[in-house]
């Protein structure tokens, strides 16, 4: 699941919700350590090609460029708008733009104000034009009267042709409905005469298939099609058992030797990843020099259909033994199939503290463990990549079945401030078909 995520370089708004504040962290950072690492490899491609082909980029005429500003460990700075002390929240923000916008209209209202007032001094202060214009105002009346008359006579006219061309259309319109009708009762008798002829037809073949069933070299085939079905359906079970078996056979061999590199000193266990609120990144000093982005990265979307998971669940999870407990062939009690976080929650708010399960996710190919503590239900996600499952940010040991997963955190706190341990497993509900019934069909 973080293999997709760095991938594609997005993670759906619902899922960020599901995560805690410390993975929240923790996948900034992942995701910000790809960025870099992808530009730096993008950077280096492009001098190695400019040096093969000895291009050189001709200056822009305004002289311009652009210069990234670097940090105490010479890599890019960046400021996530938000985290200083010295920013203001959104919602002040937004009150000192709505008190600029209320200021800017009093003013322009006090302007508009005072120029009516001085039209009315100047008014007042004309008497002598007011005669005149009182004048002009009667010839402008006798005028606009007569245009008036004009234009009500082409009113008229044009009421009158509108009128006509109504009652064009009122006919046009009724001859349409009529062509209409006849088409709908020709359509109703072509499909009384369809429906004829495929029950004379379905009449036919039913005779014929009866007469074929009573025929006893039809019923020896038909008995000798089923015995080769059966056969392959059982050689097919046979295959998917030995290839489970060897499957598992395979996975412990490799966490064998896992462990025999760790105690030989070949291999060092997977550092503990930081809880700080930045990473150190180390500079590549062989790429110091900046060159523009030249293209972007395409996004998709890393949300998965039900049947998708289902069918994820079905391929590759049930080879690995998941749902099922340590050592048999039992699925465990904790194991549920895909449910949503509230039906979870539900589950496990009357659960006393320490009550957990794992449930397979609803939007993406991985699994979540929900946990009941003294205050509330948290939410961690398993990454199942790779074959091994571990939580994503917070535990980088990986395991090889969830059943060792649990086992392990029965003993070991899931995080260090949380002292969360899985001490009692949470079921089904009562009286309740299995949630994970259409994983196993």
């Amino acid at each position: 699941m973080l293999k997709q995520i760095l991938e594609t370089m997005y993670i759906d708004p619902e899922l960020l919700a599901e995560l805690s504040e410390e993975q929240k962290q923790i996948l900034f950072f992942k995701m910000r350590e790809e960025q870099i690492r992808r530009w730096k490899e993008r950077e280096t491609k492009l001098l190695r090609e400019e040096e093969n082909q000895k291009i050189v980029k001709p200056k822009k005429d305004n002289g311009k460029c652009v210069h990234w500003l670097h940090g105490k460990n010479d890599d890019v700075w960046v400021w996530v708008m938000g985290e200083h002390p010295l920013d203001k929240p959104y919602d002040h923000i937004c009150d000192e733009i709505i008190a600029e916008r209320a200021r800017l209209q009093a003013q322009k209202e006090a302007e508009e104000l005072r120029r009516a007032n001085e039209e009315a001094l100047a008014k007042s202060l004309s008497n002598s034009l007011i005669l005149q214009k009182q004048k002009e105002a009667e010839e402008a009346q006798r005028s606009r009267l007569a245009e008036r008359q004009a234009v009500k006579q082409e009113e008229e006219a044009r009421r009158a042709a509108a009128a006509e061309q109504e009652r064009l259309q009122m006919e046009l319109k009724k001859k349409e409905e009529e062509e209409k009708k006849q088409e709908e009762e020709l359509k109703q008798k072509e499909e009384l005469r369809t429906q004829e002829l495929y029950i004379t037809i379905k009449e036919a073949q039913e005779a014929v298939l009866q007469t074929e069933k009573e025929d006893p070299v039809y019923q020896e085939m038909l008995r000798k099609s089923k015995a080769a079905d059966e056969r392959r359906r059982s050689i097919a079970k046979q295959a998917r058992d030995d290839y489970k078996r060897l499957s598992m056979q395979g996975i412990e061999r490799g966490k064998v030797a896992a462990f025999a590199k760790i105690i030989e000193g070949e291999q060092q266990p997977p550092p503990i990843p930081p809880r700080k609120s930045k990473l150190n990144n180390t500079p590549d000093n062989n790429n110091s020099k900046v060159l523009q982005r030249k293209m972007g990265i395409k996004r998709t979307t890393s949300k998965s259909t039900k049947e998708e998971i289902v069918r994820w669940f079905r391929d590759d999870q049930l080879l690995l033994h998941a749902g099922y407990e340590k050592s048999t062939n039992s699925i465990a009690p904790w194991f549920h199939g895909i449910i949503p976080r509230q039906e979870a929650e539900d589950l496990l708010t009357p659960k006393k503290r320490g009550s957990f399960l794992i449930r397979v996710s609803e939007r993406i190919q991985g699994y979540a463990l929900s946990y009941r503590s003294d205050d509330a239900i948290r939410h961690f996600l398993i990454d199942a990549s790779g074959g091994f499952y571990g939580l994503l940010g917070v535990d980088q040991m990986q395991h090889t079945s969830l059943a060792e997963l649990v086992e392990y955190h029965k003993a070991e706190e899931i995080t260090s401030l949380g002292k969360e341990k899985l001490l009692f497993p949470c079921g089904q509900k009562d009286n309740h078909r299995p949630d994970y019934e259409e994983l196993f069909q």
